[in-house]
């Protein structure tokens, strides 16, 4: 199988398994007009097998590129569409994962790859921007590894997952290929991909964490408003339980005293 012989011949490459230029060129070699294939398992162990390490945003771009050369002959939306599916598949695979087996995958603490930390971190972009982190964490590395493996341990309802995990895998997978496809000839940009892809990111969540600070600041304007009345309430009591304790009611006092 495509996926097999990929994962045995990963570590085999040594550190050039992360250029993506590199990857390709031997897919090319390997599979020829089916090398996008091989990308796709690529991007599906990534995101499905929690293999958080491989180079994702930058194959993507370079796939684009590749497309917009020629070196890679199919054409550029069934590339794209190829690529979608497989962030799609592999999103889902990791969704499935963590709703079957949980967080015993993540309880042995010398584990290398299932690090409780990758899902405590994920679970901070969850209280921060709610589903919306499928769509974001698409963008971070290691994060959008695992973002689908926490989803599936909060039992996040599947159909809301899968509406973020198709609008992520859309804007991450195809989106990226294009850009490589229409940017990928330009050198500073083939050579600052990650950084780029970042940047993106910290553009595209500002809006969010406005939001965030502005509904934080309303809830800390009802505390201090529920505060202040209550500190009301507690001075009023006490100045009545201080004028009964003082003398008896004017009231009581007229009807002794006609």
């Amino acid at each position: 199988m495509l996926t097999t012989a990929l994962v045995d011949a990963l570590p085999a490459l040594g550190p050039s398994w992360m250029d993506p230029s590199t990857l390709i060129n031997g897919f090319l070699a390997d599979y020829g007009s089916w090398a996008v294939l091989a990308i796709a398992c690529v991007i599906f162990i990534e995101t499905g097998l929690l293999f958080p390490i491989l180079p994702g945003d930058s194959l993507l771009f370079m796939a684009g590129a590749f497309t917009a050369q020629h070196a890679m002959t199919l054409p550029l939306p069934v590339v794209m569409l190829v690529l979608f599916g497989a962030a799609m598949l592999g999103n889902s695979t990791g969704y499935t994962l963590g709703r079957v087996f949980g967080a015993k995958l993540f309880d042995r603490p010398d584990s290398r790859i299932f690090k409780r930390r990758y899902i405590d971190q994920t679970q901070r972009y969850f209280d921060t921007y709610g589903g919306r982190t499928i769509t974001i964490a698409q963008f971070v590395p290691i994060v959008r590894t695992y973002a689908p493996v926490a989803s599936g341990i909060g039992r996040m309802p599947f159909r809301h997952f899968i509406s973020f995990n198709a609008l992520g895998a859309a804007l991450w997978a195809a989106g990226i290929t294009l850009v490589g496809y229409l940017l990928g000839n330009i050198a500073f940009v083939k050579d600052h991909v990650e950084a780029l892809v970042l940047l993106i990111v910290l553009v595209s969540v500002v809006p969010m964490v406005v939001e965030v600070l502005r509904e934080r600041r309303k809830q800390l304007r009802v505390a201090d408003s529920m505060a202040a009345g209550a500190a009301r309430a507690a001075s009023a009591d006490a100045a009545r339980a201080t004028g009964t304790a003082g003398g008896e009611p004017a009231s009581a006092s007229a009807t002794r005293n006609p």
